[in-house]
């Protein structure tokens, strides 16, 4: 016998609106900010509006996940708790946090989800999250397909994986630069994105090996053409990133994936979709015509050198051609991909190759008349297009429709008939009517298959319309109208009371923590959260760098190493490196040292 697994493609919603075209355009479910607390303080959502975006997903059965995934002061806590009441309330399906002094607080029974923030790397950690009541563990963006397998092998809980978006070059809660440099910290959702900028590479004796290059920035991550070995690692919920991210975005994106992921569903018995629905689109999903820094798989089959964002931390966009001849007024471009009014081109420019814009004014056949002087481009210069007008045209309309697939049944009783419906996923309703019936002169099968067919702006699609009857009845259309509208009112309301949202008792534990001494690395930021590592039997040594900062330790630790990425890896590397080390990278009046641990393939950034 098979045994199935539920897959979910899950998406990311910056508000109410995002969150609605995100589960319209084929997600499985959605992760939304709170109010407050969430690692993207930037994008906070109302009460009303999660209770709202919850309606909405649960017509679908599909889900709505909550990040609370800040590090908290003592004086947040209570807040916190009844912030966490007021989501349960409203009907969300989980909460993903960070801070595990929450796990000390009186919590309702909703599920909790371990963020990406706690560090989820190992067998041990994901066991421990497990175990510690978790119900979900997102893992580290930085780990290969083996480590996840290995972890997915040895523990039972549903595990999520970022497979498209953004990358931070840092493993995620680890990451103290934004912290000591600017007191925005990463943990508190105020990160400043130092790793986007512009750095020089120097020596020890500062000579410079790189200038104005951008070390720290990370490609996109796109995992594409790897979600069915993702799946037979183990994943069960495959994550979009890009909480910050526009509407077309999200639509553009979702879409993309849904369709990969339905192709795989289709041919593996074992994997089934974890919402009902299908939807329906009116474009060509296309990854890169929405923001992207180019693209890696990042660690997934093991290190390589093309991971970093070396020129530029913005959106490139898809590549178009090469510039075949520059005049005062336009320039022409090779290539075959249609250009429109309205586009935007980008280019890497000048000897430092910084990236440039332009935006095409009009178009005369291979002739490209640009808005902007576009002194910069020259013959031969490679062009991409970062803003298509046309694909942004159709996904700022209505682009997509998701519809649950319905038969309805009209079958005769003594004093009158009723309608009988039932959608795909086996959930049913019913409207009985008693009217004085009355034989028609001509055949009512079609106008009566025709209006209970018409399921207007509902979110169901009638598939089949049967008709049980022993004799040919005369229905009113306008009756027949009102009974549909009834049954598929009745049909929704079912639809959302069977949803389930998963019932976790919060019961105290005190199996042992992997790490015996924690460090500032635990982000312990409150007197709760120690206490609950003081119960799983650890001590800790050093409260959050946040609490109190501490000089002379790594504020980041990243598995990208600009050796390996240059050249000169000393393990894999016939190459050896001229330049005396530490070697430090430089912006403006920020200092950074790097350290090199060959042995853990890491690299760590100091505050020189």
């Amino acid at each position: 016998m098979i045994k199935v697994r539920k897959i979910e493609l899950l998406a990311p919603a910056k508000n109410l609106e995002c969150g609605i075209e995100a589960i319209n355009h084929g997600a499985d479910a959605v992760y939304i900010g709170a109010p407050k607390f969430g690692a993207r303080s930037a994008v906070g959502n109302s009460l009303e509006d999660i209770h709202a975006l919850a309606q909405y997903a649960h017509q679908f059965d599909a889900r709505v996940y909550v990040a609370l995934n800040t590090i908290l002061n003592d004086t947040e806590l209570t807040e916190a708790e009844s912030l966490i009441w007021s989501l349960y309330k409203a009907g969300v399906d989980a909460i993903i946090i960070q801070d595990m002094g929450i796990l000390m607080l009186d919590l309702p029974p909703i599920p909790l989800h371990a963020s990406t923030q706690t560090d989820n790397r190992t067998v041990e950690k994901v066991q421990f999250m497990a175990n510690a009541g978790f119900s979900q563990v997102v893992l580290a963006r930085e780990l290969t397909i083996d480590e996840i397998k290995r972890i997915a092998d040895n523990v039972s809980v549903s595990l999520e994986a970022f497979v498209h978006g953004a990358l931070c070059v840092c493993y995620s809660g680890q990451c103290y630069l934004s912290e000591a440099i600017s007191k925005r910290s990463a943990n508190r959702g105020a990160c400043a994105q130092f790793c986007r900028l512009p750095y020089t590479l120097v020596d020890s004796d500062d000579e410079e090996i790189l200038q104005k290059k951008h070390l720290l920035s990370m490609k996109d991550l796109n995992l594409s053409e790897q979600l069915e070995e993702m799946m037979d690692a183990g994943v069960s919920s495959l994550k979009i990133e890009g909480r910050l991210k526009d509407i077309q975005y999200v639509k553009n994106v979702v879409a993309y994936y849904r369709q990969k992921l339905d192709c795989i569903l289709s041919r593996r018995q074992e994997y089934i979709r974890a919402s009902a629905g299908k939807s329906t689109y009116t474009f060509k999903p296309d990854l890169d015509k929405s923001f992207n820094r180019s693209y890696t798989q990042y660690f997934f089959n093991g290190r390589t050198p093309d991971m970093w964002s070396l020129d530029t931390p913005k959106s490139v966009g898809e590549p178009i051609g090469k510039v075949k001849d520059v005049f005062d007024r336009f320039f022409t471009l090779s290539g075959t991909k249609k250009l429109n009014n309205g586009d935007g081109l980008c280019f890497m420019g000048n000897n430092n190759k910084e990236l440039f814009g332009i935006r095409v004014n009009r178009i005369d056949g291979e002739k490209i008349f640009p808005a902007e002087n576009h002194v910069q481009i020259r013959k031969g210069t490679f062009v991409y297009r970062n803003y298509d007008h046309e694909f942004d045209k159709v996904l700022n309309k209505k682009s997509a429709e998701r519809k649950i697939n319905v038969s309805i049944t009209l079958s005769e009783i003594n004093d009158g008939f009723i309608v009988y419906a039932e959608d795909e996923t086996g959930i049913t309703a019913q409207h009985d009517i008693n009217i004085t019936k009355e034989v028609a002169q001509k055949d009512q099968s079609t106008n009566i298959s025709n209006n209970l067919s018409k399921t207007g702006n509902t979110i169901f699609e009638v598939s089949e319309v049967k008709i049980n009857t022993s004799q040919n009845w005369f229905i009113p259309s306008s009756l027949l109208s009102e009974w549909r509208r009834v049954l598929l009112s009745n049909l929704l309301i079912n639809r959302i009371s069977s949803h389930i949202i998963e019932v976790v008792v919060h019961e105290p534990t005190n199996h042992p923590f992997p790490v015996k001494d924690i460090t500032y690395l635990g982000n312990v930021m409150n007197e709760r959260g120690r206490r609950f590592y003081e119960l799983h039997q650890a001590n800790i040594s050093q409260m959050a760098f946040e609490k109190k900062s501490i000089d002379n330790v790594p504020l980041m630790f990243t598995r990208h190493c600009i050796k390996q990425s240059m050249g000169w890896c000393p393990k894999n590397s016939k190459v050896t490196m001229q330049y005396k080390e530490p070697l430090y990278i430089v912006h403006n009046d920020t200092r950074l040292r790097l350290e090199f641990d060959c042995r853990k393939c890491e690299m760590k950034v100091y505050n020189d």
